[in-house]
């Protein structure tokens, strides 16, 4: 186990900046994972520590040692990828066993190493095939048996499930959660999917054009987005935002469509009149006779419920999830709870909480 620390960490490809400075530690055995839009550094990230990028400026530490400029041989890391990255021509044996004999471990040390590994993850009668003779999963077991067998300070992980189909996700995203709190390796993680982001990580750190917006727990980035970007990213289907300015005091937020709705969670400090963004995910907005009426486009059963898409009076469009038995056909009139509320400042986009 290992602790990570990242101390303004920069990266530009020629003069087109990539990363912004990011900083963040890990505790040891801790596993953080790292979201963002296609092109927000996700992976340029990764490569950092990985060493098989350079970093522009900044320090990468592994249990307090700066290993910026140290090659990837020398860090003590192990990197599952996207694409498995196996040797076609070795078997799975051979594969898993590769790193081992590099370091020039005994035949037996290498032939328990593998074979613990093996029967961890369930390889242990594949061990013979080449990888063409394996199903996408089984590579995927290979290809982390091989970072696994290695004992490494760090895992890395660069959308290892990607290429799978979404019942096998479900059953490899457990096994990885298994595996990472059974032998406490500290890990990086990379995935566009928001799923495998809420349940493996212990923190989520939210990357937007190459800068650290929100670093929390999954749950703390769900129910409280420190912007409007990280709101409209994380949950699916995403959030509605609706404009309106600041009222009553503080109090209250008259919405530009006309409602006025009290904050439950207490006053804002800024001036009356001040444009907000409020904020409110699908599954919050409930069916109100005395509500905005809202006009039906789009109906997706998802079984036990429906989404909703549909435009309010003045256009905006809104999404709203419900029980199955409840999807209108044509028309409904919605209401938005005030304690289900993200209030944000419109001009910069970031979060206003009571003052």
């Amino acid at each position: 186990m290992a602790s990570l620390k990242l101390t303004n960490l920069r990266k530009s490809f020629g003069t087109t900046p990539v990363l912004h400075g990011i900083d963040l530690e890990l505790a040891s055995g801790e596993m953080l994972v790292i979201v963002g839009a296609s092109g927000c550094g996700k992976s340029t990230l990764l490569r950092l520590v990985a060493g098989l990028e350079e970093p522009t400026a900044g320090a990468i530490e592994l249990d307090g040692k700066n290993v910026a400029n140290l090659d990837p041989a020398q860090r003590d890391i192990a990197m599952v990828f996207q694409n498995y990255a196996l040797y076609p021509h070795m078997s799975v044996f051979d594969n898993m066993a590769y790193a081992l004999k590099i370091r020039g471990l005994s035949k037996q040390d290498i032939a328990t190493r593998v074979q613990e590994t093996a029967d961890m993850l369930g390889l242990g009668p594949l061990l013979a095939r080449k990888p063409r003779q394996l199903s996408g999963g089984q590579r995927q077991r290979v290809a982390m048996g091989r970072a696994i067998v290695r004992h490494p300070k760090l895992f890395l992980f660069d959308e290892p499930l990607s290429n799978l189909d979404a019942t096998l996700r479900v059953s490899m995203r457990a096994e990885i959660k298994r595996l990472q709190r059974r032998m406490a390796v500290t890990s990086l993680y990379v995935t566009h999917d928001q799923v495998e982001a809420m349940t493996l990580g212990d923190r989520l750190l939210v990357l937007h054009q190459g800068r650290a917006v929100q670093l929390a727990t999954p749950m703390e980035v769900f129910e409280r987005p420190a912007n409007i970007y990280v709101a409209g990213f994380i949950g699916a289907p995403a959030m509605n935002f609706l404009p309106g300015a600041l009222s009553h005091g503080g109090t209250a937020v008259t919405l530009d469509i006309g409602p006025v709705i009290p904050f439950a969670d207490g006053k804002r400090p800024e001036p009356d009149g001040m444009k907000l963004t409020i904020g409110i995910r699908p599954e919050h907005v409930v069916a109100n006779p005395a509500g905005l009426e809202l006009q039906v486009d789009l109906l997706e059963p998802l079984g036990s419920e429906t989404v909703i898409i549909g435009r309010l009076s003045d256009g905006t469009m809104l999404s709203v999830k419900l029980p199955k038995a409840e999807a209108p056909a044509e028309r409904m009139n919605v209401g938005f709870p005030p304690a289900q509320l993200h209030v944000f400042d419109a001009a910069t986009g970031l979060r206003l909480d009571p003052g």
